[in-house]
Order: structure tokens, then sequence, then C-alpha cells
């Protein structure tokens, strides 16, 4: 056997082993994970909110500071666009998270204190009625 078939053998065999670990699935995640997802989009969306602002009051200052430039030097300037008003965002507020009957889902079952079974037997615990 010479190198070159070792060398094609390695790289299949290498090959076969990242094929399968690339098909492996990821397990679900919990509702913890879950929940913690949804708070970092929600604040993440926060911040895009907070960026625009940011942005949107620089804009208003450069093209105030450009108007006030070119009148003073004397050239002639068009009113500006007419645009919304920067909106303000806000302080980040945490959505509530809504109780288990208010989200539409039922109770979880209660915690298990004792086993399901007993050592009486179900004749005497449930006696037969006779007619």
């Amino acid at each position: 056997m010479n190198h070159k078939h070792i060398f094609t053998s390695l790289v299949v065999v290498a090959s076969a082993c990242m094929a399968t670990s690339a098909l492996a699935k990821l397990a679900p995640p919990s509702e913890e994970a879950k929940a913690a997802a949804a708070a970092a989009a929600d604040k993440a969306a926060w911040s895009n909110k907070v960026a625009a602002y940011q942005l949107c009051k620089v804009q208003d200052k450069v093209v105030a500071h450009y108007l006030a430039s070119a009148r003073s030097a004397g050239k002639e300037t068009k009113p500006a666009t007419a645009t919304p008003a920067c909106a303000d965002p806000g302080p980040y507020v945490a959505a509530e998270a809504k109780p288990i009957e208010a989200a539409g889902a039922h109770s979880p079952a209660a915690t298990a204190t004792s086993p399901p079974s007993t050592q009486q037997p179900d004749a005497v615990a449930n006696p037969a009625k006779k007619p």
C-alpha cells in the first residue's frame, strides 16, 4: 500500500467521523433557556430602539450645525425635509411573566409526597358492595 492510498483512507475515515457528529441532534432547550432567550431578544430589541434614538438625535445635531454654518457663510439653504420626531424608548422594563393559567396552560401536577401504592390490599380499601 502506498502513501496515497493511506492518505485517502484517512481522509475518508475523518470525513465519516465528522459527518456523524454533524448529524447529531441537540436536546431541546429547557423552559428556563427559552425564557432567557426571550428576555435576551427583548433586551436586544430595546437596545436597537435606543441606538436608533441616539442616531436620530445626532443626525438632528449635525443638520442644525450644517445649516448654521451654511447660513453664516452666506450659502443658500433649502428647508430641512420634515422627519418624524426622535422617539425616546425610555428605560428598559422587563416583560412581565404571565401566570400559567393566564398563559392558557393548565397548572402542573402537584409533586408526589408518597408512593402511589400502599401495603393495604384493594379489597380492604375499597370493599365491594353486595346487592
